[in-house]
């Protein structure tokens, strides 16, 4: 039988937002232990191989640093002394047809000057005033909304304050990102390149709330590649997670999150291989359309969850020689027809036949610059956007080379080629992604952010049955690293505040069992 104990926390799921509430926690005293399905932590900040080489295959790019030295700070550490930082001067370069290029910097006033070159100086001006905005969204949103507790429109209303209007209508609530954007810009082209910050929350930016122009500031405060990779941020979390007692059990997913009905809360989880491990507080690192098969609750419409999903990807991991026009460590070609892209998606469930397409190079630094010692073929990351529809239909070989062709043209028109391909590409499909991650249909954010309501139907730290904490990319406060170890924060504060620890202890590791006072915190589980 399982031992148990009121003081141990079971946080299912190893991501970026299980990390951070299993080190919070750790940190603050609570034993804590978590179930990860996978052979290692990290979630999404999943490494592939492709011609004997790692990948970061899923994000590339760390930004809102504050949040990552909070988490830091909250065990005690700082991340610069952790980890090597590199800040990007150049965030992104852009290619359209016929190799029109625009690189946005990380001194705003250089890239007033490039839009200026590239569209002229009523663009630049446009793109100052664009950037004033999205500086005041932020300023307006980050304590009242981002790094909050999930509010309604009524108490987001309050936290601003119903006596600054003004602050209330300048985050444009009412208005889609790329409506605003024609506010700004006359020509398509910036308002195709700013209007990709609805993708980074997996969204189109022509049903996307223009709140989301909030991205263009986070990019200003700063954009850090990690030496070694984003993996290697996976991995230092793990580490120092582990150095504050957590225990971490992989492999062996959870299966159904058990339910006391005398108490109508949470009582423990059994996982695949039939492990039973007991626990009255647990954190859920896991999207949330997985939760009701491990609740027993009943199963939301299919037609309608299919609909609400955020985007889904083709990634394709290949070691290549990029030839013709300059790459940057993050370089995204623009489709022709922005709009037509979306509706293939969203509206008619279909891969684009004219993809943009995103590559991160990842043997280059910001500016496009070689790393030192990199000779020869390099690692090429490259993505194109598709539906989440991963759970229904399987990606057989004739679509994956079909949707490689498209991306492959769309280079090409844009100037690039790949050539002197090393191996076989490492290919990752929606079918592959829900796979990955139950109940998603292969949605990489969680709920499209479609509509002025989308940030509100986000689900809260608080899950549906007492005990049970939700965090991670599909709960407030959203998508992205950032936003997910913020996810994982507020989880831990609501779950401490309901229950807080009377012993303090700094908890010593041993074997077997839910930890008693001097235990390690975790939970092993009966054969």
């Amino acid at each position: 039988m399982p031992v148990s104990t009121d003081d141990g926390v079971l946080v299912i799921g190893a991501g970026m937002a299980g990390l951070s509430a299993a080190i919070r926690l750790a940190a603050a005293g609570y034993p804590v232990v978590v179930c990860e399905a996978q052979a290692e932590a990290g979630g999404k900040m999943r490494r592939v191989e492709s011609a004997g080489r790692g990948f970061d295959a899923g994000p590339t790019v760390l930004t809102m640093k504050w949040v990552f030295d909070a988490l830091f700070a909250s065990a005690g550490r700082r991340i610069d002394d952790d980890l090597k930082l590199v800040p990007s001067t150049v965030i992104a370069r852009h290619y359209w047809r016929s190799g029109a290029c625009l690189d946005l910097h990380a001194d705003q006033e250089e890239t007033i000057r490039a839009i200026g070159d590239f569209a002229g100086r009523r663009e630049a001006e446009g793109y100052r005033r664009f950037a004033a905005d999205s500086r005041r969204t932020f300023e307006v949103l980050k304590d009242s909304f981002i790094d909050a507790s999930r509010p309604n429109p009524v108490s987001l209303s309050r936290r601003i304050g119903l006596g600054r209007p003004a602050d209330l209508f300048a985050i444009k609530p009412f208005s889609t990102l790329w409506s605003a954007l024609g506010g700004y810009f006359s020509d398509v082209r910036l308002r195709q390149l700013f209007g990709r910050y609805a993708t980074y929350c997996g969204s189109s930016p022509f049903l996307s709330p223009a709140t989301l122009m909030l991205v263009a500031h986070v990019e200003q405060e700063g954009v850090w590649t990690v030496e070694g990779g984003i993996r290697a941020l996976a991995i230092r979390l793990e580490a120092l997670a582990a150095d504050l007692g957590v225990e971490f059990r992989y492999g062996d997913a959870v299966s159904e999150i058990l339910i006391d009905p005398s108490r109508r809360a949470v009582s423990g989880v059994v996982t695949r291989s039939g492990r039973k491990v007991e626990a009255r507080q647990i954190v859920y690192n896991g999207d949330v359309a997985a939760l009701p098969r491990l609740i027993g609750a009943p199963l939301p419409d299919p037609a309608r969850s299919r609909a609400q999903r955020s985007l889904s990807a083709l990634v394709s991991c290949s070691v290549a020689e990029p030839k013709g026009v300059e790459i940057a460590h993050h370089t995204v070609f623009f489709s022709d027809d922005y709009e037509r892209e979306f509706e293939a998606v969203f509206r008619r469930r279909e891969a684009p036949s004219d993809p943009t397409v995103y590559l991160c190079a990842q043997d280059r630094d910001a500016t496009g610059c070689l790393q030192a010692g990199s000779v020869g073929p390099e690692r090429i990351y490259a993505l194109m956007n598709l539906p989440a529809d991963g759970d229904r239909h399987r990606f057989d070989e004739s679509e994956v080379n079909a949707c490689l062709k498209s991306m492959e043209r769309r280079l090409e028109l844009n100037g690039l080629t790949l050539s002197n391909q090393q191996g076989s590409a490492s290919i990752t499909t929606p079918d592959r992604f829900a796979s990955l991650y139950p109940g998603t249909g292969g949605a990489l954010y969680g709920m499209a952010s479609h509509g002025w309501m989308a940030s509100f139907a986000r689900p809260g730290s608080e899950g549906p049955v007492p005990g049970l904490y939700l965090a991670g990319g599909s709960v407030h406060p959203g998508p992205g690293l950032p936003m997910a170890a913020l996810s994982g924060k507020l989880a831990a504060e609501r779950l401490m505040a309901d229950r807080p620890l009377t012993r303090r202890s700094r908890p010593a590791g041993i074997t077997g069992g839910m930890p008693t006072e001097q235990a390690t915190a975790g939970a092993s589980p009966s054969p």
